[in-house]
């Protein structure tokens, strides 16, 4: 059950009712937008906040995050461009913006209130351009911007269904799909309203791009999209944000009265390297399929990179055996290897993980392989080692192994290296797990390890795995 690191993360299977997709403001320029003004809210801002953080810690239980600091990266940076464009009279000091991606294939995005922001990897994927999904963005933002999650639920107060904050988070959770509330004459009341908010975001969120630099028209044509991978049985997306009607051509008469850029941002370096990034990895699930392993007690125990657990996470005993088909990485533009088709990415700042589905959660894996990069005070290959795994093993959570052999000489693409095999009782299989470490140094003097892990029982078909994609292994410093 080798563990690098423990940062449990959690997501959340429902929609917030601020939530939305795709924008930019206005403020010191002359354009003439559609008027829209905030609604009767009985509650103060700080309380979108501590309902929104209440909604992301449970969203954070359901949804498996996607970890990685690229995707991240990327995703935070046009989410904080969009933020910057929101008018000022809806600005709201209090609010704390953050951008997460779940590792979704569904089409789909929400945002809670006071900020906490999801894009689904499947959104990602089907957008055309950086402008397509920047649209989701802003309008996910205009909900939280509006304070449509706590004005609706202040609306709500005359059928006595929503009592307090708590119980404003728990609506927010549930949302209209699943949420009991849709059974009602009030769950209906509720949709009423979601298509009045829903134009509002779609009309702020245009406004939002323009400001931002984007083209509103992005906004209309990724609904399009969604329609056309929605295909006969609709999307998630258009389930989740009833259609106000009409959308694409009151989205086109408002960029009318919008400043747009002559060169609004469209397909960006970042963004095609960051689609390429995603379509290399292992197939996202869908949320039928993450319910499902909630459901059986998988879990997600979240670290799609950096905790494990991440999307199908949760401990099996049946673990498939590894791909004969293997597929290319490119780690950093570091290392590149060939990894089995079937086994899942997660990626820290200093190290990725492979890992097959039931083999991944918050205590580590127990098959699979770790790739990453340490910085020793020494620097030669044998004594760099050595300071390396007694770190490793002076972990409390891999108490269990030791070194069972001196460091045996190898070859990593053609450089001197060293394997070294570790055991111990896996205290979540209860069973021997062998743990091989190899090692090569980089022209920095920085120490490049290679962890396989695999239970001794099934070490046979793993240890043929593992030879390949050292094998395979190129360093490019």
């Amino acid at each position: 059950m080798l563990r690098r690191s423990s940062r449990p993360q959690n997501i959340l299977i429902a929609l917030a009712l601020g939530v939305a997709m795709f924008a930019t403001p206005l403020a010191a320029v002359a354009q003439t937008p559609t008027n829209i003004s905030l609604h009767s809210n009985k509650y103060k801002p700080a309380d979108d906040v501590k309902v929104g953080q209440q909604a992301a810690v449970e969203a954070e239980k359901q949804f498996p995050l996607l970890r990685d600091s690229s995707t991240t990266n990327f995703v935070e940076d046009v989410g904080q461009r969009l933020v910057d464009a929101i008018p000022s009279e809806f600005q709201h000091p209090e609010f704390r913006y953050s951008f997460k991606v779940i590792n979704a294939r569904d089409i789909n995005a929400f945002a809670l209130p006071g900020g906490p922001t999801y894009v689904n990897r499947g959104m990602i994927e089907a957008a055309k351009n950086e402008g397509e999904m920047a649209g989701v963005m802003a309008h996910e933002l205009a909900h939280v911007a509006l304070r449509h999650g706590t004005a609706q639920a202040t609306k709500a107060q005359k059928y006595s269904i929503l009592a307090g904050i708590g119980a404003i988070a728990g609506s927010i959770l549930v949302g209209p799909q699943v949420g009991q509330a849709v059974q009602s004459g009030v769950g209906l009341y509720f949709l009423k309203f979601s298509r009045e908010y829903e134009k509002e975001a779609d009309l702020l969120g245009a406004r939002i791009m323009a400001d931002a630099g984007y083209d509103p028209m992005d906004l209309a044509n990724m609904f399009r999209t969604i329609e056309a991978q929605g295909g006969g049985s609709g999307p998630q997306f258009m389930s989740d944000h009833p259609n106000p009607g009409n959308r694409y051509n009151y989205i086109q008469q408002e960029s009318r009265l919008l400043r747009v850029s002559r060169n609004p941002i469209k397909v960006t370096p970042e963004f095609s390297r960051t689609q390429a990034r995603l379509r290399e990895m292992p197939r996202a699930r869908s949320y039928a399929e993450i319910a499902q392993a909630n459901q059986n007690g998988q879990g997600n125990n979240n670290s799609d990179g950096g905790t494990y657990g991440g999307s199908g996470g949760g401990y099996s005993t049946r673990v498939p055996a590894p791909s004969a088909r293997f597929r290319s990485i490119n780690v950093g533009n570091l290392v590149t290897m060939n990894v089995p088709d079937n086994w899942r990415q997660f990626q820290e700042e200093s190290s990725v993980t492979f890992s097959p589905e039931g083999a991944y959660g918050n205590d580590g894996i127990t098959h699979g392989a770790i790739l990453g990069i340490a910085q020793p005070q020494n620097r030669q290959l044998q004594g760099a080692t050595n300071e390396y795994l007694q770190d490793l093993l002076n972990q409390q959570s891999n108490a269990y192994l030791r070194r069972q052999t001196n460091s045996q000489r190898t070859y990593i693409d053609g450089r001197a290296a060293l394997a070294t095999t570790l055991a111990g009782r896996s205290p979540i299989t209860n069973r021997t797990e062998t743990v091989t470490v190899y090692t090569t140094m980089l022209n920095n003097g920085q120490l490049i390890y290679f962890i396989a892990v695999a239970p001794q029982s099934d070490g046979y078909a793993y240890g043929r795995t593992y030879q390949s994609m050292v094998g395979s292994m190129r360093l490019n410093d």
